[in-house]
């Protein structure tokens, strides 16, 4: 195990996990690990723009970079889902098929063609997409919809917008199999020798331990410990199955054949905030 976190003789491995609730159980325990390991923690988008900088060298990132950056997944430890997921989820002022703008939240990189995907099968066109802060209230947003994902999509209630679209749900219903929101991805150069075992050991011992996670992160987020319990257990699935990667690799096909916009990167975002 020790091996999976040791790059170079006394260097430490910079690992980036995703700062949500829903990575709680893939990095539970790795306290252990400080000695050979740095973990920092931050939102989908930012853990994908430091992996590509070369600031991490290995990264809990949305699934969408590790298919198009092609960084090798390291560990069958994922955050999926196989229904509703909570965490992802599109709010609309109007009817989901009157929807023409859709500000997305500037976290999200994966959800961002997810909900693109379900848009152009379901209806056969694509909103207009534009940037909704972090730090922005979503009930601020000037679109037609918000595209919400982590802690602050369960905290969004359903009963501000008019329309409501859980993209999990949409997917494995349409689609039949399973969504891969995240992966644990290492650029290229880094020893990956133990990380398997490494990351899924971590893994397997955050599912056994729910209900202490659960207790100890309920107060962080805000939430009820019962609903964070039952999101962890109820809403996510942390293995990369074989139905799991069916589900990658449709997803991989409508993307590659997708023509659509993409959120900027965040040095875009930031320039784009301030002017």
């Amino acid at each position: 195990m020790v091996s999976g976190c040791e790059d170079k003789p006394g260097r430490r491995v910079r690992i980036g996990a995703v700062s949500y609730l829903n990575s709680k159980p893939l990095i539970h325990g790795f306290g252990g690990l400080s000695s050979c390991a740095e973990l920092v923690l931050d939102v989908p988008s930012r853990l994908a723009d430091q992996l590509a900088a070369g600031e991490l060298d290995v990264a809990l990132v949305p699934s969408i970079e590790c298919l198009e950056w092609g960084y090798r997944v390291v560990s069958d430890a994922c955050i999926a889902c196989r229904g509703p997921v909570l965490s992802v989820r599109l709010l609309s002022r109007v009817p989901l098929h009157r929807v023409a703008t859709v500000a997305a939240d500037a976290g999200s990189r994966t959800s961002v063609v997810l909900m693109q995907i379900l848009f152009q099968q379901r209806f056969g066109r694509l909103p207009q997409l534009h940037v909704l802060p972090l730090e922005a209230d979503w009930q601020d947003a000037a679109a037609d919809a918000v595209l919400l994902i982590g802690d602050r999509a369960i905290h969004a209630r359903q009963a501000d917008a008019g329309d409501a679209w859980d993209l999990g749900a949409e997917w494995c219903r349409a689609m039949g199999v399973p969504f891969v929101f995240a992966m644990w991805g290492a650029r290229p150069g880094v020893s990956v020798a133990g990380l398997d075992d490494l990351l899924g050991g971590l893994r397997d011992g955050g599912v056994a331990h729910l209900e202490a996670i659960a207790t100890e992160e309920a107060p962080r987020v805000g939430l009820a410990r019962g609903v964070c319990l039952s999101y962890l257990r109820d809403n996510l699935h942390f293995t990369l199955g074989p139905a799991e990667r069916e589900g990658l690799e449709l997803f991989a096909r409508f993307a590659a054949a997708l023509r659509a916009p993409r959120l900027p990167r965040h040095e875009e975002t930031r320039r784009l905030s301030v002017s």
